[in-house]
């Protein structure tokens, strides 16, 4: 298997937090709050500072209860949901996020349009699991690290959902990090895999997220802080992607079999 990017190679990892940085997040907030994006909606940025757009689909893929719903909903601000329902058909979320290349010093608004489906829909209507695969960028596999069984479910998940598209990007991650003192998953299980798999695998938690001084209103700044190496993880394997699919990239050796 190709060898990925490292981390921090193609996307300037804490550049959000920088002056400039904080310019570019302006558009995607209004009063510290997220502003939420429908399908035909984007970010207004003005004359100076406008940018090119680049846009992906990312089919979001796990076991039931894994927390897919609240995953997306803590990478767009919303209200992560206290009682756990399972998605019925196809939801889809848009989600910008504006990102600086290493390479070029160049900033870039990347669209991430992230589609969940519940996995008893998956099952009952054969159209589902086409429909999210179709023309899909990105696979996103969740699984608990409070169960143990949605972690021994990846390989199934990644041969049954990814198995037809090897050239397209794949991330692993892992939610509820945040009650890892009651992991079924330990440490050395996940380094087997990431040896096993050479996917990137990302951690997140399932807290609540912070609020503004009203009490009740989520805190947009901190939430895009709290979810930014998510965000940037998947602008970094998508855009080296592109690069190398469109030539101007060298395609990283294969490691030779051990």
């Amino acid at each position: 298997m190709a060898r990925l990017p490292a981390p921090g190679s193609v996307i300037v990892p804490d550049w959000h937090e920088s002056a400039e940085g904080k310019e570019y997040l302006a558009c995607i907030l209004r009063k510290n709050r997220r502003r939420v994006f429908g399908l035909l909606e984007r970010p207004v940025l003005s004359p100076p500072v406008a940018i090119d757009t680049a846009c992906y689909k990312i089919f979001v893929s796990g076991k039931s209860g894994v927390g897919k719903t609240a995953l997306v909903a803590k990478l767009a601000g919303l209200e992560v949901p206290v009682v756990h329902h399972e998605t019925t058909g196809i939801q889809t979320t848009v989600v910008f996020w504006p990102a600086k290349l290493q390479a070029s010093d160049r900033v870039v608004m990347f669209r991430f349009e992230f589609w969940d489906c519940g996995e008893s829909a998956l099952k009952k209507f054969d159209h589902m699991l086409p429909a999210c695969q179709e023309k899909t960028d990105a696979f996103l596999f969740l699984f608990s690290f409070t169960d143990r069984a949605s972690f021994e479910d990846l390989p199934g998940q990644l041969a049954r959902v990814a198995g037809e598209a090897p050239g397209v990007v794949r991330m692993v991650i892992g939610s509820k990090f945040d009650q890892y003192m009651h992991t079924d998953v330990p440490e050395r299980d996940l380094t087997a895999f990431r040896q096993a798999w050479e996917l990137p695998l990302l951690r997140v938690k399932s807290v609540p997220g912070r609020r503004l001084a009203d009490g009740r209103t989520l805190d947009g700044r901190a939430g895009l802080a709290d979810v930014a190496h998510v965000l940037n993880g998947l602008a970094e394997q998508l855009w080296h992607q592109d690069q190398v699919a469109a030539g101007l990239l060298p395609n990283p050796p294969e490691d030779p079999p051990s």
